[in-house]
């Protein structure tokens, strides 16, 4: 600003934004609103300094507390540069309501964040009591500004996507649901340069993880958005940080298809995440005795590779099962589990010899199903793969047609009421789709006379119960898309094999087969895990071998 603009811009209601009134309608630059400067001069000591490019000189003035000085000649680069000190000294009143100096400059490190990811080509730097906090370069990219301003961690676990149509260019930097967080507070989202809280932003990042994260759960994201100016206003908020969008629909719209499509093709997995202790020669017990044990089991998962499936009905039960320590099941049964126990580390040079480098999958506890793979092995949950699979299949099928459904030999009835019977009619046509036959029996009665046979796993009259309640809690609160994706969320979960039940080696083997026609497997349709990865070079590191 030249001299005259300097010392006018600290007038109130005074902005430099708006010389015509259709400026009103194609706001494209940030910065305060009209009375904010003067706001802030009437309760703090203020020096300004600013230069046009063009110019010889630079200008300055100077307020203490309301009072302002004239504009004087001084030197200084081209640009402008504020300082602002001793806030509120002259009315110690306002400033008790101050918080604490922690709480202050956490509100101050998260301006200077939103400040920072909005201008990742910025050098910046944060100085708190002659302590640098940050400093930032502006040839870095923005995941290593995000590795700066929050963590390595976030960085490697962020997905990029980027879309432009209709006029609205999105790029996204989306976390893995891995890192989600109990708030949605790791959300930044920037509207052309500007930070902004949306409602229905939020909503739609909250609704593209629909079924990869937990409810309670939100996930992090870095969203950047660029479209005209004239499509939204901003001059709704004192802050700024609320916009109104013109056609907020199409926004939602463009943003959820934007991040769903990439979430939905992108395999989500879940690496586990092993604790690495100090090294004191006591690794999961004491003494030299148990360093062995580790360092048997390290090279044990070392060696064995992937066997092709047909081999697995060769394992042999485990010829030293009658020493001590080592304990195997009845491998007839089908279940491939085995319990080593602490005990002489005699025992464990004959893990080879047992023939379990046979073995490439074994269930434990009748729950976790262990599949070796090339760099390492996966542990899974059973129950949870097995949901994801049937409601992808339950979601394919019923797109084209109902679920097919067998009548029943005898059919079951369960006894409503009459706000029950009111969900059932209103409901008609979903009850239909889904396979399942209900007729009157009597007052308040109904019969079950046919139901899906991709849901022959559930019990029928708990599941039509269930059904009921689901709708009648949601029925009124969602679309019918919605209320469908809810009814197939039970009813997959409904189905699928249980925690505590054991599976033959063949029902493994299809489950196994099965993950693979799935498109998404890494977590149920409820945003659980379905799969952990453990990585041979994590278990070298946790054994001391590396």
């Amino acid at each position: 600003m030249d001299g005259e603009d300097l010392v006018r811009a600290f007038e109130s209601h005074t902005t430099s934004k708006i010389k015509t009134s259709q400026d009103l309608h194609n706001i494209s630059t940030l910065g305060f609103r009209g009375e904010a400067l003067a706001s802030i001069a009437s309760v703090a000591q203020i020096k300004a300094v600013s230069r046009i490019k063009d110019s010889n000189t630079a200008n300055c003035v100077e307020i203490d507390c309301g009072s302002k000085g004239s504009g004087s000649p001084c030197s200084a680069d081209f640009g402008t540069t504020i300082q602002v000190r001793d806030l509120f000294y002259k009315l110690p009143a306002r400033r008790k309501f101050l918080r604490t100096a922690n709480t202050e400059m956490e509100h101050i490190t998260e301006q200077f964040t939103r400040i920072a990811l909005a201008n990742s080509n910025l050098d910046l730097t944060l100085i708190h009591n002659g302590r640098e906090i940050y400093r930032l370069s502006g040839r870095d990219s923005l995941r290593q500004r995000i590795v700066e301003l929050f963590s390595k961690e976030i960085s490697e676990n962020l997905i990029e996507t980027e879309s432009d149509e209709k006029g609205i260019h999105i790029f996204a930097l989306l976390g893995r649901p891995d890192i989600s967080k109990t708030s949605n507070k790791f959300q930044y989202v920037f509207l052309n340069g500007r930070f902004i809280r949306d409602k229905f932003i939020s909503h739609a990042i909250k609704e593209a993880y629909r079924g990869n994260m937990e409810p309670d759960r939100f996930p992090v994201a870095f969203l950047y958005i660029q479209m005209p100016y004239e499509d939204y206003d901003v001059n709704v908020h004192p802050t700024k940080i609320e916009v109104r969008f013109y056609n907020a629909n199409l926004i939602h719209s463009q943003i959820l298809g934007c991040l769903r499509e990439k979430l939905l093709g992108t395999e989500i997995q879940t690496h586990a995440k092993i604790p690495i202790t100090e090294h004191t020669g006591h690794a999961f017990g004491t003494g030299h005795r148990s360093q062995k044990i580790t360092d048997a089991m390290a090279e044990f998962f070392k060696k064995h590779r992937p066997v092709q499936t047909q081999q697995l009905i060769t394992a042999e039960r485990q010829a030293a099962a009658g020493q001590t320590g080592l304990a195997t099941t009845d491998f007839s049964s089908g279940q491939r589990a085995i319990d080593i126990q602490a005990a002489d580390t005699t025992a464990y040079p004959n893990i080879d010899q047992a023939g379990l480098s046979q073995v490439k999958f074994l269930q434990i506890h009748d729950s976790y199903i262990i599949e070796q793979i090339d760099n390492g092995f996966l542990i899974i949950d059973q129950h949870a793969l097995h949901e994801r699979i049937l409601y992808e299949r339950l979601h394919s099928r019923i797109q084209n047609s109902k679920l097919e459904s067998q009548r029943l030999l005898i059919p079951e009835s369960l006894e409503i009421t009459d706000a029950q019977v009111d969900i059932l009619k209103t409901n008609a046509e979903l009850i239909e789709k889904l396979g399942i036959e209900l007729v009157p029996f009597g007052p308040r009665v109904y019969a079950i006379q046919a139901f899906p046979t991709m849901l022959a796993r559930a019990d029928t009259i708990d599941f039509v119960r269930d059904l009921i309640d689901l709708l009648t809690e949601k029925g009124v609160g969602l679309d019918p898309e919605r209320l469908l994706d809810e009814v197939l969320n039970m009813a997959a979960c409904k189905a699928a094999i249980k925690a505590g039940q054991r599976l033959s080696n063949s029902e493994i083997e299809q489950l196994l087969a099965d993950r693979q026609q799935v498109d998404y497997a890494g977590r149920c349709p409820h945003g659980r895990p379905t799969t952990i990865k453990f990585s041979l070079s994590d278990l070298e590191k946790q054994f001391k071998r590396t």
